[in-house]
């Protein structure tokens, strides 16, 4: 399995900040007008920069707020996996209209890694050490709120063998 390289996208938004003549400022802004119709809507926390550019310090950022970059970006999750193939782009994104933004899917992501995780026969310790983290994060996905380390869901879709795009959909929330 290969890890998520949040450093690498976190170079990728930074050149194309500076490519378009952009403050950090303005790189969250046009994040958030990507779904500019559903925000009024919503009355949510606009992105921040500093959650931008604290992935450099990080080296991680939520998965919900990695779709934010992507989707601002043009690339999938995978074109950001360390050592992956050249070919390992990845299912494109679905596609998402100013009225909604994506999100990953949680439960169903849970669910996917527990039917197969039952299948093989493993413990979520057994699996947990599989996927290079702790049984409780994996079990805490089911009641996850809002979102899991991208590191984390890249490296299970990568174990269920699916794309990540396979849990992601266009939503109004």
């Amino acid at each position: 399995m290969s890890d998520f390289d949040a450093l690498a996208m976190y170079e990728a938004m930074d050149a194309q900040r500076i490519e378009r003549g952009l403050s950090w400022r303005q790189v969250a802004d046009q994040m958030w007008e990507q779904s500019a119709d559903l925000d009024p809507q919503r009355q949510g926390h606009p992105i921040s920069p500093s959650t931008l550019t604290g992935i450099a310090t990080r080296a991680d950022t939520t998965c919900q707020h990695a779709l934010f970059i992507l989707r601002w970006l043009g690339r999938t999750p995978e074109s950001f996996l360390m050592n992956a193939p050249a070919d390992a782009d990845g299912t494109p994104l679905p596609a998402a209209g100013r009225s909604e933004r994506l999100r990953w899917n949680l439960a169903a992501l849970h669910d996917a890694l527990n039917t197969r995780r039952q299948e093989q026969g493993l413990t979520w310790v057994e699996l947990a050490r599989q996927i290079r983290c702790s049984p409780n994060q994996l079990t805490g996905i089911r009641t996850a709120k809002y979102a899991i380390g991208m590191r984390l869901a890249m490296r299970i879709v990568q174990w269920l063998g699916r794309p990540a795009a396979a849990f992601i959909h266009p939503s109004r929330w």
